[in-house]
């Protein structure tokens, strides 16, 4: 397969797991997936929180990443997670991620303790000095565990250099923390948003390389990116307004899995909704009405020249 040469840098979707009725991924949907976030304009693809990672086995995580390095086949990024429970298994994690073709890995802390500061940076160490590819580290506090310090963060990449160490914080207050982050590492530090787009306007603003969003709303993020980057600063809040507003009803990962994939079988791209259980989510029918207003909204932006 052929790995991607171009910058870490851009729209980078974290794509959601197909499943078939009896459970088990659905390939033939996910390639259509992957193409179809591709034709979108995305500049590559993210295997990470909600695309079920905590709810594969190893085999199944180890097939996934090596399919979705061969469908994405050297069209844009392929961003693997790898964070593990231990050392030891983020370690095997990345060096796989590595062989298959990934152009970088991403690791949140271990989810079932609150580790000591001087055992995460432990962590991240054994990582990078693990492999040869850019490590993402990603504070997944919005989701699970708690946040990482920026002093530590910040130590990271003047370890290992911004070439090595790049960021998607999610703890909040995320606007500050971002600043706060990029002004204690000189600006070096590369920095995605993550929180589905709902900060994507703000955190363009300081200075962001990139965003993380779901696969759900990739046209309108798209969109909204290019306007950002253009200046347009009209249609920069008329895509980001129901944008934000979906992304603000998915206030739980469930809700984030429950969502997007409602939405991407709205769009044609998935047969089903299933979600590995159990679940702490299940969407409504006053939700559903609700999302699909907004999505009319946001297609009706999209549809303007």
């Amino acid at each position: 397969m052929n790995r991607y040469q171009g910058s870490l840098s851009g729209v980078l979707p974290v794509f959601q797991t197909p499943y078939l009725e009896n459970g088990e991924i659905d390939y033939a949907t996910l390639k259509r997936e992957i193409d179809w976030l591709l034709e979108c304009g995305s500049d590559g693809v993210v295997m990470a929180m909600v695309s079920e990672v905590l709810r594969l086995t190893t085999a199944e995580s180890r097939q996934l990443s090596l399919r979705v390095c061969e469908i994405v086949d050297g069209r844009g990024a392929v961003v693997i997670s790898v964070g593990g429970e231990s050392n030891k298994i983020a370690i095997e994690n990345a060096q796989h991620a590595e062989s298959v073709g990934a152009t970088a890995v991403m690791a949140i802390p271990p989810v079932s303790i609150g580790a000591m500061e001087v055992e995460l940076v432990a962590y991240y160490e054994a990582i990078v000095n693990a492999i040869s590819l850019p490590v993402v580290v990603q504070d997944a506090s919005g989701y699970v565990g708690k946040p990482m310090s920026i002093d530590m963060q910040a130590d990271l990449l003047h370890r290992f250099g911004a070439e090595r160490i790049f960021f998607k914080p999610e703890a909040t207050p995320i606007g500050p923390r971002l600043s706060a982050l990029r002004d204690a590492t000189d600006g070096q530090a590369r920095i995605f948003e993550g929180t589905g787009g709902i900060a994507l306007v703000d955190s363009y603003r300081r200075g962001i390389v990139g965003t993380m969003p779901g696969a759900d709303l990739i046209r309108g993020i798209v969109a909204l990116y290019q306007a950002l980057q253009a200046g347009n600063e009209r249609r920069v809040y008329e895509l980001s307004l129901p944008i934000s507003a979906i992304v603000a009803a998915q206030h739980s990962l469930d809700a984030f899995l429950a969502i997007e994939k409602y939405l991407l079988v709205k769009q044609g791209i998935f047969q089903n909704t299933i979600v590995r259980g159990p679940r702490a989510y299940r969407l409504d029918r006053e939700t559903v009405a609700e999302i699909d207003r907004l999505y009319q909204l946001l297609c009706d932006v999209l549809e303007k020249p």
